[in-house]
């Protein structure tokens, strides 16, 4: 993996975390350090855990989700394979067809600065962003000046509410 450019002059990159199976925020947690290490990135914002109700999941335990802000040398696709290989280290299978399903870990990637891709692997903006109050909520919390089709992400979490997010009262950089 190529790291030509130096992670404090890379663009911001914003990444939704998401558990609902086993120790959820230690899952949480580990996703960070293990992006620290295998994707060299700096953290420079983590926002609060939020228990949340599961989406298009009928009967599934409540999620724990949070946001964080890094930077990292990585190109997004590079970024991306890290990702898929930190859930798969922490148990998470994919089910061809499945749909969505329980997890322990999800980490989605939502924002790379203002890069905007469409392929067969990956699509930023990540397309539902602004239509998920368990995305928006900690994401608007860390960076909710950030401009996202027009709307800060502030304007975007008011939009769509809060409904079924709750705060933890546990944060994910501790």
């Amino acid at each position: 993996m190529s790291r030509s450019k130096p992670a404090s002059s890379a663009p911001p990159v914003y990444l939704a975390l998401g558990s609902n199976l086993g120790d959820r925020a230690g899952h949480l947690r580990a996703a960070v350090a293990a992006l620290r290490e295998q994707a060299g990135a700096t953290v420079f914002a983590a926002s609060a855990i939020y228990a949340t109700d599961p989406v298009g999941i009928a009967g599934a335990p409540v999620f724990f989700n949070a946001a964080i802000g890094l930077r990292t040398a990585l190109s997004a696709d590079e970024l991306l394979t890290v990702c898929l290989a930190i859930e798969a280290a922490q148990g998470r299978r994919r089910e061809p067809g499945a749909g969505w399903a329980s997890r322990t870990l999800d980490i989605d990637l939502l924002l790379y600065g203002d890069l905007a891709i469409t392929t067969p692997r990956l699509t930023l903006p990540h397309p539902r962003l602004a239509q998920r109050a368990f995305v928006l909520v900690p994401l608007a919390e860390i960076a909710p000046e950030f401009n996202l089709l027009g709307r800060t992400l502030a304007a975007w979490a008011a939009l769509v509410g809060d409904a079924g997010v709750r705060p933890t009262g546990e944060r994910l950089d501790r």
